[in-house]
């Protein structure tokens, strides 16, 4: 089957007596629209790589991650869309879940690995597939040189320059890309990066190994709330707010943390009036079925 799908990812405006004050139009780029579960950055940094996958006359999937991964559960999707079979490669012990429960519905297998041999995923691949011819090894979250050429593109949908562009982080895949797509366009757009990891200096090398022209980006490393998968009583109430007010569905571990910093930042007198800014919705909304508790 041909790897191709209509992408329908417009940009709306987010409207905010906050924005007012400051003079300053907010706008959100609606990726979490793409797809009901093969969504925002999923999508994009999927898509090359099944593309590659079908010219290596690869049929089996093999991908990584937490057991509420998103990645996981767009991979099993796609993978059911396209024809592909696909196996998992869990992190930690085993255990069920809704978004595990929708990997399998999908039809991938899940393998389960403790998390000291989950950091050398090369040789989790060769342990259980180097005798398959049909495996493709799909890093962790879609990293990848491919990933990043999908979201590239993303720059080839805007309907207008903006001056600053907000972007979640967790590999730097999707950032590389859109820094990527700016200087393709030679667009003078200021590329903020918003780490959700805890100490995620380091994502700015991350993205270096990925990016095809050195260029300067801004880095939010305040923005984690504890790390991965963190949360404290501020975002939740952010984003239960948020969703309230726009109708736009966020979540707490990318998007949630990332809008947190560009309504910071204006609350701070960050922006200059007159100012566009645009937020990333990398979609993920599938996550918050790990963290309805917090709500």
């Amino acid at each position: 089957m041909e790897i191709d799908l209509e992408i329908y990812s417009p940009v709306h405006q987010i409207k905010n007596t906050l924005f007012n004050e400051q003079g300053i139009n907010v706008f959100i780029k609606r990726d979490d629209l793409i797809h009901p579960i093969i969504s925002g950055n999923k999508w994009r940094k999927l898509k090359y790589l099944l593309k590659k996958a079908q010219a290596e006359n690869k049929s089996h999937l093999v991908t990584f991650g937490g057991a509420y991964s998103n990645h996981l559960l767009a991979t099993a999707a796609a993978a059911a869309k396209f024809g592909f079979k696909s196996t998992g490669i869990v992190r930690g012990e085993q255990v069920d879940n809704d978004t595990l429960f929708l990997c399998r519905l999908h039809g991938m297998e899940l393998l389960f690995t403790d998390r000291e041999s989950y950091r050398d995923k090369p040789a989790l691949f060769n342990k259980y597939f180097a005798d398959d011819v049909e495996a493709i090894f799909i890093d962790e979250g879609g990293a990848s040189p491919e990933g990043a050429k999908g979201c590239s593109e993303l720059i080839d949908e805007l309907p207008r320059r903006y001056d600053h562009v907000f972007c979640a982080c967790g590999t730097g895949t999707t950032a590389a890309g859109v820094i990527n797509g700016l200087h393709q366009h030679g667009l003078s757009t200021l590329f903020h990066a918003v780490p959700v990891l805890k100490n995620g200096s380091f994502i700015t090398d991350e993205i270096g190994k990925l990016l095809a022209h050195p260029v300067n980006f801004e880095l939010h490393t305040g923005y984690h709330f504890g790390g991965y998968g963190k949360t404290d009583k501020p975002l939740i109430d952010f984003i239960k707010q948020f969703v309230a007010q726009t109708g736009i569905l966020i979540e707490p571990v990318y998007t949630g943390k990332m809008l947190f910093a560009v309504y910071d930042l204006a609350a701070k007198g960050y922006f200059k009036p007159g100012e566009n800014i645009l937020a990333i919705h990398s979609g993920g909304i599938w996550g918050l079925l790990g963290m309805k508790d917090k709500f």
